[in-house]
């Protein structure tokens, strides 16, 4: 789907869509529940499809009522002896279903996105080979089988907070205590948080004491109604106008949030004065909303950007070409990244949402200022698929093309 946006400036007051990050953990521990639960304020993103119908092929039941779901869980005992499972393009969908699977012993088979299953796995990897698991990777599918042990399990903390959390839900399940040691440096240390707050809000009960989680065995999760909070991430992106000339006010956003991504914030202040350095470690979803805003602002230096490469796309150098074509020069290192200061100019060809979804609301922000046409803008669905709808409630005019 192409998209064609007219320069203009964005103005109004708009809700934040719900959380992503939240939906998938508050939808997984009522799937994993004994009872029925309620999960309202859920918008249908291809992501929390994903999860939904992962759930549902492990014998979750469901019903929609418009943004609430009504969740039937499994309880933690009910097994599956094999199963396959859609991942869709979802990687929190994957890495937090894989030692799911194996905690309940299935013979489970996982599907996805080519791009999906190119994404590193070693954490679980490494795991099931000290156990003696079946871990069975192909271009398309992966298949893991066994039963995963209780254990001392030891993460490096610098990568992906998705195997933390996915080892957060399955441990709890076991028969038999665990312990999991983050091992310094711990990144993306919101998320982790994010993921104990919705097990505790299921009766989930985790001691925590520094990089150090105690794991009581055969604990059972416990159904219970729950609303999602709005999403720091994508309000990131709606809030950008405010920068270039609109006037936005985004509402419904939880001040004591856990949500690392609320640090935009402080970021979009930076990127306010001159030659500005900004820290990504922590928050790589604002990456190319935060390199877009630098390009048309006074340029950034940002560090901490290594795991830009291994998102829905290879966001640095995504941003660097599409950058290039509003004339702004951009440099890609090994861990930083330079946008120098210039002036946006009409991009002279179609831009390249390049398949990932936080590249193409990007774009999308900065053809506000010069005009432009945007390919494969149906990126979107992934995580607010009712993105277009409402920046033209904003007085973007979008024009769609198939």
């Amino acid at each position: 789907m192409k998209v064609k946006i007219t320069p203009g400036k964005a103005s109004g007051v708009i809700q934040a869509p719900p959380s992503k990050s939240m939906a998938h953990r508050l939808l997984i521990c009522a799937g994993l529940s004994e009872g029925v639960s309620l999960v309202e304020n859920i918008e249908l993103s291809e992501d929390i499809k994903a999860t939904l119908g992962m759930l549902e092929q492990l014998g979750v039941m469901y019903t929609i009522d418009g943004r609430n779901i009504r969740i039937t869980g499994i309880g933690t005992k009910k097994v599956l002896k094999s199963v396959v499972l859609d991942s869709k393009e979802s990687g929190s969908t994957l890495r937090f279903f894989i030692p799911i699977a194996l905690a309940k012993g299935m013979d489970a088979t996982f599907t996805g996105a080519k791009r999906l299953l190119e994404r590193p796995l070693s954490v679980y990897e490494t795991i099931c080979d000290e156990q003696g698991l079946i871990f069975e990777k192909a271009e398309e599918k992966l298949r893991v089988a066994g039963k995963l042990l209780p254990s001392h399990y030891s993460v490096p903390g610098n990568i992906s907070s998705q195997f933390i959390t996915g080892l957060l839900f399955a441990l709890p399940m076991l028969e038999e205590d665990s312990v999991l040691e983050i091992v310094p440096p711990v990144e993306s240390g919101p998320y982790i948080a994010m993921t104990l707050e919705a097990l505790q809000t299921f009766g989930i009960v985790i001691k925590q004491e520094g990089n150090m989680f105690y794991i009581s065995g055969n604990q059972m999760y416990q159904s219970k109604d729950v609303s999602v909070e709005g999403d720091y991430s994508n309000a990131a992106f709606l809030d950008a106008f405010s920068m270039i000339g609109g006037k936005v006010e985004v509402t419904g956003l939880k001040e004591d949030s856990l949500q690392g991504d609320k640090i935009y914030r402080a970021y979009y202040e930076e990127l306010q004065k001159e030659n500005p350095c900004i820290d990504l470690k922590e928050c790589p979803d604002l990456g190319p909303i935060l390199m877009g805003l630098a390009g048309a602002l006074h340029g950034a230096h940002f560090t901490g950007t290594k795991r830009l490469k291994m998102k829905e796309s290879d966001r640095g150098e995504a941003m660097a070409e599409e950058l290039r074509k509003f004339g702004i020069r951009v440099e890609v290192k090994e861990n930083d990244i330079e946008v120098f200061p210039g002036e946006l100019q009409v991009p002279t060809e179609t831009l390249d949402s390049h398949k990932d979804h936080r590249i193409a609301m990007t774009m999308t922000t900065l053809c506000t200022i010069t005009g432009g046409i945007i390919e494969g803008a149906e990126a979107v669905k992934k995580s607010f698929p009712s993105y277009y709808g409402v920046i033209k409630s904003l007085g973007v005019e979008v024009t769609t093309e198939g």
